[in-house]
């Protein structure tokens, strides 16, 4: 495994900055977090991936890192840094090794994120040389593992939850294998009977021979923000290809299309186990590339799947300008 510095070390002194960002249509954006240098605050960032899943990762274990959602929205763009997620690395309030903050592109905060997860339980097992991590999230403590391969990461993601109102769902389905939802007409529905399930964010699972056949863009934010989910969901196309082989396609919540999603890659693979499509250990393949789910007999599902460091870089507080520093920086 390759060992990292811990990327916040030059942290010192707390502030907080609200400055108008006429270009972007915002009133203010807030970015409460430390101060870096004397010559100017700047606030160090980790560009990451996971399968192309795409996060900004800041240290704020030395003193809060927070931004409005108009900020997160801004650096978010395509024109921008660019992420689907903000990662913000805080101290554990309870025995972990750290707090993981998620916010999705929209500003949205959620509570669970896979690919970030092995980011950084990867960061994290850099800094202490361990071969695991426990990392706190909102939903629950996870547990990040050194595979032995370079950058390659296992995550207990925990138990996934069936119950309509652990998912949640607005109505009582005693069988959320496939719960009652559908798109287009009556008599010729073009997608059907999802299966529900949460991996500490709600997913709906739809059941189709080819996963590239259907307009995800489009048909992705209807279902996210159905009535049917009153905490929104991550929205999965999912084809079975083999006992051992899945493809899946997600439209995630807050984030749209993307080229991966680790919970949804989790939900898909349990789903099918209890539809008993597929054996207990599949191999799920994203547009991104491919994550090993497996459903293990005390009932917690373990992900193993790739990281990459992209750059390291600076944010300027008053303008949100930022810039590369190191490209994949050991």
């Amino acid at each position: 495994m390759t060992h990292r510095r811990r990327f916040g070390d030059s942290y010192r002194a707390t502030v907080e900055f609200c400055r108008p960002i006429r270009h972007i249509g915002a009133e203010n954006l807030c970015f409460s977090t430390n101060e870096a240098t004397m010559a100017g605050a700047t606030i160090p960032f980790r560009k990451m991936n996971g399968l192309g899943n795409e996060f900004v990762v800041f240290d704020g274990r030395s003193g809060p890192v927070r931004l409005s959602p108009e900020a997160i929205q801004a650096l978010g763009a395509a024109d921008s840094i660019g992420f689907d997620q903000m990662i913000t690395i805080e101290r554990a309030r309870g025995g972990a090794d750290a707090f993981m903050r998620i916010h999705n592109r929209d500003g949205g905060e959620v509570d669970a994120c896979g690919n970030a997860t092995r980011c950084v339980g990867w960061l994290l097992m850099g800094e202490s040389r361990k071969g695991d991590a426990v990392i706190e999230t909102n939903a629950g403590l996870l547990r990040a593992y050194d595979t032995g391969t370079p950058e390659m990461i296992t995550v207990d993601m925990g138990r996934p939850r069936f119950r309509w109102d652990e998912i949640p769902l607005a109505e009582e389905f005693r069988d959320t294998r496939a719960i009652e939802l559908q798109i287009g007409p009556i008599d010729d529905p073009i997608l059907h009977s999802p299966s529900a399930v949460s991996m500490g964010n709600p997913h709906a699972i739809f059941w189709v021979d080819d996963v590239a056949a259907y307009d995800l863009g489009r048909f992705g934010p209807m279902l996210e923000n159905h009535p049917m989910f009153p905490e929104r969901a991550n929205i999965s196309l999912a084809h079975v290809v083999s006992p051992t082989a899945m493809t899946v396609r997600t439209w995630e919540r807050g984030a749209g299309l993307t080229r991966a999603c680790g919970t949804a890659a989790c939900a898909a693979a349990v789903a099918a186990m209890r539809k008993e499509l597929v054996e207990r250990k599949v191999t799920v393949t994203l547009p991104g590339g491919p994550l090993v789910i497996e459903w293990r007999d005390d009932g917690h599902v373990w992900m193993t799947g790739p990281v990459e460091t992209e750059f390291e870089g600076t944010i300027d507080a008053d303008t949100l300008a930022w810039q590369p520093t190191a490209k994949g920086a050991a």
